[in-house]
């Protein structure tokens, strides 16, 4: 039903929340006190399920290619067309410094986004080891 005067409406509510300020901190207090198992048994149930969901999302293709994109984002690559980056780095299978056959996973060839750290270009596809190198010896 609309109110013919909403000020009306709204001051009239303002005042009466003012007015039942305590009284409604009261219920509130009693509420979550009596509830106080029920909600944190939810949010248990909650987190528990959530965890699971996102546990499986990053096993999708999506969800591997979102995390991805988001790592790189978070050391600072900058680039115009993400989609065209992240197919080329999935289909390159050699390091471009060294030659030396790439891998997923936490091995010394495993495959690395090099990027120029002072503008965040991308520069090349390399293994762990190459990528490590060019840190050390040479300049951004």
């Amino acid at each position: 039903m609309p109110y013919k005067d909403k000020e009306k409406h709204k001051e009239y509510h303002k005042k009466y929340r003012e007015e039942n300020k305590e009284k409604k901190n009261q219920y509130m207090k009693n509420y979550y006190e009596e509830n106080k198992q029920f909600k944190l048994e939810y949010q248990n149930e909650y987190r528990l399920g959530h965890k699971e969901q996102i546990k499986d999302y990053f096993k999708t293709d999506q969800g591997k290619k979102s995390m991805r994109i988001g790592a790189w984002k978070h050391f600072g690559l900058v680039c115009d067309n993400i989609d065209k980056l992240y197919e080329h780095y999935l289909n390159t299978n050699e390091c471009d410094n060294c030659g030396i056959e790439l891998i997923e996973g936490y091995a010394s060839n495993r495959k690395c986004m090099d990027h120029n750290h002072n503008t965040g270009e991308f520069r090349n596809i390399l293994c762990h080891k190459c990528n490590t190198m060019r840190r050390f010896y040479e300049p951004d």
